[in-house]
């Protein structure tokens, strides 16, 4: 008895030990970034960007190439953690790069963007869309970067995403601006460090900026860290703006604008609940855009392909902000059917004026 005693107790502390050293290296390991970052942009663009010419800006959250039409997952009530193979990751890629095609832009704003994750079998989709849209240049900042993803079973592993800004024009300068994190350690560790990737390209000869502002805010919080983010982003924005700058901030939101109805997507019960952002928290100088004609999200609590579509789960989280002194010609929500990711890309066509 005594020796059985002494093995169970040996085996017990062996695996003490062993989460002690798994949680040790994780800490040291931890993403910490700094307030602001200056980032090097990838410069293939020889054109400059010019006031009054007409500009296609496409925001698209990618679902880092494995959320496509066969995936549900876990976070959001599903049971999917491995949701594609690396086979299935790459058709969506290129279903997205086909639809690219298609969608011209200028200016692209992409979000969860993996360069080297486990969950998309190491793939760099940086590298894959800059591929598909030679002579753009490109900026990169992380939103996740966590050596281990500790949780469920499976794991979902090592994970290295963020925003990526593709742009036909050249760009003057990046950076990388911390927003608040909600999670304290240990959940930390191995969770998402959001970010704000800020690029400015110089407006030909009006001695102003274009800041491009591609953004992917909280998720599953308690609802503070959507807040506090949001207020970050609004100061910095109505800042630029103050300046003059033609502003244009695109992405997910991960909520709905007050000011957009979205009646036709109502949230079923058990369902994520998307935040709400006041459009009072805006001034006068910025405009909150969203196209709720078609919805720019689908749940994850189920595959789409072959679900019941008349009563699925959609939400309108993605859309953009802009300044006074951009003109918005149109703002749209382009429907393709959630075949490739769980978000439908959605498209603004603006021009830069001279007024505020």
């Amino acid at each position: 008895m005594k020796k059985a005693l002494k093995a169970v107790l040996c085996t017990l502390g062996l695996l003490l030990c062993a989460v002690i050293v798994f949680f040790a290296v994780l800490t040291v390991a931890e993403y910490r970034p700094a307030e602001v970052e200056t980032l090097t942009a990838a410069q293939r663009s020889q054109d400059a960007l010019s006031v009054s010419e007409p500009l296609t800006v496409v925001a698209w959250n990618i679902g880092y190439g494995a959320l496509g039409d066969n995936a549900d997952f876990f976070m959001d009530g599903g049971k999917m953690v491995n949701t594609a193979d690396k086979a299935r990751v790459e058709r969506n890629l290129q279903g997205m790069a086909d639809a690219l095609e298609e969608l011209q832009p200028d200016l692209l704003l992409m979000q969860e963007v993996d360069i080297g994750s486990t969950r998309s079998h190491g793939v760099n989709e940086r590298e894959w869309f800059e591929h598909c849209l030679p002579g753009f240049s490109s900026a990169f900042a992380y939103n996740f970067n966590a050596l281990f993803v500790p949780y469920p079973l499976p794991p979902i592993g090592h994970v290295e995403s963020g925003l990526v800004t593709l742009s036909r024009y050249q760009i003057g300068e990046a950076q990388r601006i911390s927003l608040p994190c909600p999670f304290s350690w240990p959940v930390r560790m191995a969770n998402l460090k959001r970010c704000l990737l800020v690029t400015r390209l110089p407006a030909g000869d009006s001695g102003r900026e274009l800041v491009l502002v591609n953004l992917h805010l909280e998720a599953y919080d308690d609802g503070e860290g959507k807040a506090a983010q949001t207020k970050q982003l609004a100061d910095f924005l109505q800042a630029e703006a103050e300046k003059g700058s033609y502003v244009i901030a695109g992405g997910d939101f991960n909520q709905l604008f007050s000011s957009v109805d979205a009646s036709a997507y109502p949230v079923y019960e058990n369902h994520w609940l998307p935040g709400r952002i006041d459009v009072s928290a805006f001034n006068t100088s910025l405009t909150p855009i969203m196209d709720a004609s078609v919805p720019t999200c689908r749940s994850l609590d189920q595959p789409y392909a072959g679900a019941d579509l008349s009563s699925f789960q959609y939400y309108v989280i993605d859309g953009f902000i802009v300044s006074s002194n951009v003109q918005v010609e149109a703002a749209e929500t382009l429907d393709l059917g959630f075949v490739c990711t769980d978000h439908n890309p959605v498209r603004l066509r603006v021009r830069l004026t001279g007024e505020e």
